[in-house]
């Protein structure tokens, strides 16, 4: 049995419907953000290492090691996260695959070596500063949210020291950051060469991004199409179901 603390509860993981994952409604409980990162990212299937940073509490390494073989490590810097990530991974029997690392994405690459891994995923806080609003209502959903703990340039910078030349970065994020992000991998010698976005529904603005980069790639950027995550009547689109299910 699952090791429960406070209020988490125990839930299914979608398509893997083997799979359990801990959560919690006042700490962590993942979106479907987490779930699309895990299904777009470029990642071996064999062999090699996988790295997720901001991993919460630990869906997406959970969740692509049905994708590969691979090792996947995550790393997070809030302790209780860490600790739900950690029984995660117990819980699912991936404790020979999958290790959490608890600590800070800027310190990394002093921890791990240049360029040690094949694959870097990320699914970074989206917003900027905090308003007073936000920092009083919960510690732990303003550090998963907001440029707290790291700004976009710090994950930029990690995720270059940290993957291999010609490995790939992948990220999700906001449409309205867009901009910035494509100007920091730049910076950073990782080429953006696959986007997609992400829309509610057919009629409304995209609110997600799906961008991965290669270190030292060479330019030009393939657009995916458009993913709608609802149809006009409110259910979700048949590419969401298969996604999120794995049936049409």
């Amino acid at each position: 049995m699952a090791e429960l603390k406070g209020d988490e509860r125990l839930d299914d993981l979608l398509a893997e419907q083997s799979m359990r994952i801990i959560q919690s409604p006042t700490v962590f409980a993942f979106s479907l953000d987490a779930v699309l990162l895990a299904d777009f990212a470029s990642i071996p299937l064999a062999k090699g290492r996988i790295l997720d940073l901001c991993s919460g509490n630990g869906v997406i390494p959970l969740l692509m090691s049905r994708r590969t073989k691979a090792q996947i490590t995550g790393v997070e810097i809030q302790e209780r996260l860490y600790d739900m990530a950690v029984r995660n991974v117990t819980l699912n029997e991936l404790d020979e695959q999958v290790d959490i690392v608890h600590g800070d994405l800027n310190d990394m690459p002093a921890f791990f070596g240049n360029g040690p891994f094949d694959a870097v995923t990320c699914n970074p806080p989206y917003f900027k500063t905090p308003g007073k609003r936000e920092q009083n209502l919960n510690e732990h959903l303003t550090i998963a949210r907001h440029e707290v703990m790291c700004t976009l340039d710090d994950v930029i910078l990690a995720c270059r020291k940290l993957v291999k030349p010609g490995g790939k970065v992948s990220l999700v994020h906001r449409p309205e950051r867009m901009l910035d992000i494509v100007t920091a991998m730049r910076q950073q010698k990782i080429e953006p060469k696959r986007m997609r976005l992400v829309y509610p529904k057919p009629d409304k603005e995209a609110n997600i991004l799906l961008i991965e980069g290669v270190r030292n790639g060479n330019p030009g950027l393939k657009v995916l199409p458009p993913l709608y995550s609802h149809t006009a009547n409110g259910g979700y689109t048949e590419e969401l179901e298969e996604i999120l299910y794995g049936r049409k």
